[in-house]
């Protein structure tokens, strides 16, 4: 088998099939960059998690004079139960778990409150007495949450335990959601693409069934016949997969870096260097994508 026929060959169907192999392109470029999208999304869900669950506090809520009667029968709050409960923080039994504490009493967490919603008509209606002072515990290991939740839960003057993460974990699942739609249509595309691929290669065939017969009388086996029509496939695919590569990078550099990271700088976000993980796993994909299918059509369309 000659190389040089074989790229003629195959540099003859993509001159002769333009506006097809422009489809493929567009259609691989679209597909792989949901595909790179939803790995995005991914390793950036990976990524907060460790920031956030390693910064994540577990919050003991005192009682105040507003707090449900169920909880605090006994109102707000007395000095003795704060002595109680930060004797408990310091004993030998919690002290080994925990990496520091502070307390915010009811002017703090008002400061705090009207930082964050700053601007909104909430703030405008809320007191310092309304709001629970409370001791902030952060832990050697966040994972251990449930040893200060058990400690303190049902303590009298303790309105609530909550540990942080479970806020972290509603917008964790709705991260995930979205990953998982944008891996859906990723799939219904790249399926799409291998359908068009296949069309493609079936249609380049037929414009050279002439040459094909020739090539079959003078003895030309399957392979070499094959070989070009997958060549095409894998190339015009793979144009796409270089495209798509791109299209996340610029999606990295200039909406997550360029400008999530500078509009949220409280938070972390995916570089770059992600980018060189996802990148040759699209190009491989869109080439092996591009090769079955290719194969598959011109096989089925030699047996015809």
């Amino acid at each position: 088998m000659r190389l040089g026929f074989v790229m003629n060959e195959m540099a003859q169907g993509l001159r002769r099939n333009v506006s097809m192999v422009i489809s493929i392109v567009l259609v691989t470029l679209v597909s792989l960059t949901f595909v790179g999208t939803a790995l995005l999304l991914q390793f950036q869900i990976t990524q907060m998690k460790s920031y956030w669950y390693d910064r994540a506090q577990v919050a003991i809520y005192l009682c105040t004079d507003t707090s449900p009667s169920a909880a605090c029968p006994q109102g707000e709050a007395s000095a003795d139960v704060k002595t109680s409960v930060e004797q408990r923080l310091k004993s030998p039994l919690l002290k080994p778990y925990i990496k520091r504490y502070y307390f915010e009493d009811h002017k703090q967490a008002y400061q705090t409150f009207q930082e964050q919603f700053k601007g909104q008509a909430i703030a405008g209606y809320v007191t310092p007495d309304q709001l629970n002072e409370t001791f902030w515990v952060k832990l050697k290991d966040p994972n251990q949450s449930d040893i200060i939740t058990q400690s303190f839960n049902g303590v009298a003057g303790v309105e609530e335990v909550r540990d942080q993460r479970s806020y972290l974990d509603q917008i964790f699942s709705i991260l995930n959601a979205a990953s998982l739609a944008a891996i859906g249509v990723a799939v219904l595309m790249l399926f799409s693409a291998s359908l068009l691929i296949s069309t493609t290669i079936r249609l380049s065939a037929l414009s050279r069934r002439r040459e094909l017969g020739i090539m079959r009388l003078v003895g030309a086996s399957n392979f070499t016949i094959q070989l070009p029509f997958i060549l095409e496939g894998v190339v015009a695919a793979t144009i796409g997969s270089v495209l798509a590569s791109g299209a996340v990078w610029a999606i990295v550099q200039f909406f997550v870096q360029g400008y999530l990271a500078q509009a949220l700088p409280f938070t972390s976000f995916v570089g770059v260097g992600k980018v060189a993980i996802i990148a040759p796993m699209l190009i491989g994909a869109g080439i092996l994508l591009s090769a079955i299918a290719s194969g598959a059509a011109i096989r089925r369309y030699l047996k015809i």
